[in-house]
């Protein structure tokens, strides 16, 4: 391999290199610890609202490095209004949960107006949202905290002890069965599936690029699934919390490669004027982006208060921010047109790993806040430089 091959190489997978080599580093800094079961199924659970939130904050990056400052008081705002909808008015779960998630919908929809049809900087606009539903949060809690008791919507959505599938096929005290069979069947799809799309690029004529590096990306690929699903397995199994965290992920990774809608946030971050002209209506793509933020929101909402079994005023606070560094960190660029929701998942499970491995090593919070801003710095400012270089 050249030495352009190589600079390649490391161009497309820095993230990745740099999540192995942090990793590495914490596994000795903390002697092991940090990948043992338990630490490994907190590490999913207590980082569920990130992958959730920072994969709806990649839509509305994508489409110009526009963010959204709201999320976390939409969060907290809607956590709210559901506990008190279950516990207060004693609705039913399935109802509470849809009425959740279309007030996502609705803030969402809400802010996407004046963004959207009305021009106003989403800076300004998100801003503004969230001191609105950071107030608001408040009033409808009284400033108060409010238990959750129903146990059936803390399990659901990834509260409690018990918030795991059930190991259905009878694993016991030994692994999960249920764990092991999905991350087997996972890794069989994501072969077949690799190796059904080779084969069919190679009967249209298309450029198939190099067969050893898709057979060494699928091998060290499903071995960090095995590795992830032994490690699961080895504690109580899947948490519901990744459930819904997959949901989202494998639906918007397909929305964002394989749909049309998924192109015109790309082709709006690229060049907004001459998405204009060639046909696509860019007001309603920044409305989309905006509602669906809101719309994950909810649903991180939903995650929060199921895992704190309890609804606070000040639930959410600095969620934004974990959303927009993980983005900016997985390669999304601050200019908008360029980003993944691989890539964004891998900056959240970068930023999951510092936190937890400086938390075992005894390292003050203070000094975590600091090393994150830094890594944030460097992640943005490799963007930068890599444009420079590129233009």
């Amino acid at each position: 391999m050249d030495s352009a091959k190589v600079k390649v190489f490391i161009q497309k997978y820095t993230m990745i290199i740099v999540l192995v080599l942090v990793t590495l580093f914490f596994t000795w800094g903390t002697k092991g610890k940090i990948l043992l079961p338990q630490n490994i199924t907190n590490l999913i659970s207590q980082n569920a609202y990130v992958f959730v939130l920072s994969t709806g904050m990649l839509l509305c990056i994508l489409t110009g490095g526009n963010i959204d400052l709201s999320v976390g008081s939409v969060v907290c705002f809607v956590g709210a209004v559901g506990g008190v909808m279950m516990e207060n008015m004693g609705l039913p779960i399935i109802v509470a949960v849809i009425l959740m998630l279309l007030l996502g919908a609705v803030i969402g929809a809400w802010q996407a107006f004046w963004i959207a049809f009305l021009r106003i900087p989403p800076f300004i606009t998100t801003l503004s949202g969230m001191l609105v539903f950071r107030g608001l949060s408040n009033v409808v809690l009284g400033g108060k905290t409010l238990p959750i008791k129903s146990e059936t919507f803390a399990v659901l959505f990834g509260g409690g002890a018990n918030c795991y599938v059930p190991d259905f096929l009878g694993g016991g005290e030994g692994l999960n069965r249920v764990a092991m069979a999905v991350g087997i069947i996972a890794c069989v799809i994501y072969i077949a599936v690799t190796i059904r799309g080779h084969m069919n690029r190679v009967k249209k004529g298309y450029e198939t690029g190099n067969v050893a590096a898709m057979y060494t990306k699928m091998i060290i690929l499903c071995a960090a699934i095995m590795f992830i699903t032994v490690k699961l397995a080895q504690h109580k199994g899947i948490p519901t919390s990744l459930v819904w965290v997959m949901i989202v992920v494998l639906v918007y990774g397909y929305l964002t490669s394989k749909t049309t809608i998924g192109r015109y946030f790309y082709a709006v971050g690229g060049n907004e004027k001459a998405t204009k002209l060639s046909g696509i209506n860019t007001d309603m793509v920044y409305f989309i982006a905006y509602t669906n933020m809101g719309f994950l929101a909810a649903l991180a909402g939903m995650l929060t208060i199921a895992r704190m079994t309890s609804a606070q005023p000040t639930y959410g606070q600095n969620y934004e921010m974990d959303a927009i560094g993980s983005c900016f960190i997985g390669g999304a660029s601050a200019y908008g047109g360029i980003g993944t929701v691989p890539g964004v998942i891998v900056g959240a499970l970068l930023m999951g790993i510092i936190n937890q491995g400086m938390s075992i090593m005894g390292t003050d919070q203070n000094m975590q806040k600091v090393v994150k801003g830094l890594v944030l710095l460097a992640a943005v400012i490799f963007d930068v430089v890599s444009k420079k270089k590129n233009s």
